[in-house]
């Protein structure tokens, strides 16, 4: 990496979880960086092999349902603080970069202190549990579209927001929502939803320890849910999903664990 690049931040998509979805730009800077700040839902594999023995890794990873959660404002102080150094400072988040993370924030701090800055895409998790559950999301004459949503807010849902959501052709995924997954199946079921219809619940996917469970809405007028257990776990509901059944092709293995708890973390310690 030349000099003309230092003093700057990267904000990139580290993909879903499996370290090899990760793309070829974005590993380039990792294998670079002198800062990076990850994000708990990056693969601690793909850090421990790719960093450079010098380059300080931080964790700055949120995680609401355990309490777990760094200060936006902290990580805005970190990435401008590095980047005044002269660091190139890699900014790595699960997933892709832009899709409900809060990249909003940073790119506003970067420009008010007039820090370069580079965005790089990455694999979403909603790519990565469609992709590793054969479960095609605009499958031709199963879906007319796909739709990204979360019920981070459940509240702000509003009665006709539900009545479209059961009628549509199109396919949901649902992000941050695992808490919220009995709700969402009762509301769709009250709305009328096609008992036709399946719900994947895709927990860490992509993973060694990916969980998937399929339902019917049919079969969610007698049975329960699983409990939600691990993040991240993304909510497919759709036609779709009934072509999980002869389309997967991910093996998965009977695991209680959490691949994204043994983040590997430089022994250094920043000093605020």
């Amino acid at each position: 990496m030349s000099i003309e690049n230092r003093g700057k931040v990267i904000l990139a998509g580290a993909g879903p979880g499996d370290p090899d979805l990760i793309s070829v730009k974005a590993l380039r800077y990792l294998q670079t960086a002198d800062v990076i700040l990850t994000d708990r839902l990056v693969s601690p594999e793909m850090i421990a092999d790719n960093a450079r023995e010098e380059a300080l890794v931080i964790y700055v990873g949120k995680q609401c349902s355990k309490g777990i959660h760094t200060p936006q404002e902290d990580i805005n102080e970190l990435m401008v603080e590095f980047a005044q150094q002269n660091k190139l400072v890699l900014r790595l988040k699960g997933g892709d970069a832009s899709l409900f993370s809060n990249i909003l924030d940073e790119l506003q701090v970067l420009k008010a202190n007039d820090i370069p800055y580079e965005i790089i895409p990455g694999i979403s998790a909603a790519f990565g549990a469609a992709a590793y559950t054969g479960i095609p999301l605009t499958a031709r004459e199963h879906a007319r579209g796909v739709r990204f949503l979360t019920l981070f807010d459940l509240h702000s849902v509003t009665p006709s927001q539900w009545r479209d959501w059961a009628k549509t052709d199109d396919t949901l995924v649902f992000y941050m929502s695992g808490q919220r997954l009995q709700q969402l199946s009762y509301y769709l079921l009250q709305n009328d939803i096609s008992t036709t219809k399946g719900i994947a619940v895709v927990q860490q996917a992509t993973t060694p320890f990916q969980k998937t469970t399929v339902f019917s809405f049919e079969e969610l007028k007698t049975k329960e849910l699983p409990q939600f257990e691990y993040v991240p776990t993304i909510l497919i509901v759709g036609n779709v999903v009934n072509l999980h059944q002869e389309y997967n092709w991910y093996k998965e293995k009977a695991t209680t664990s959490s691949y994204f708890d043994n983040h590997i973390i430089n022994t250094q310690q920043y000093a605020s």
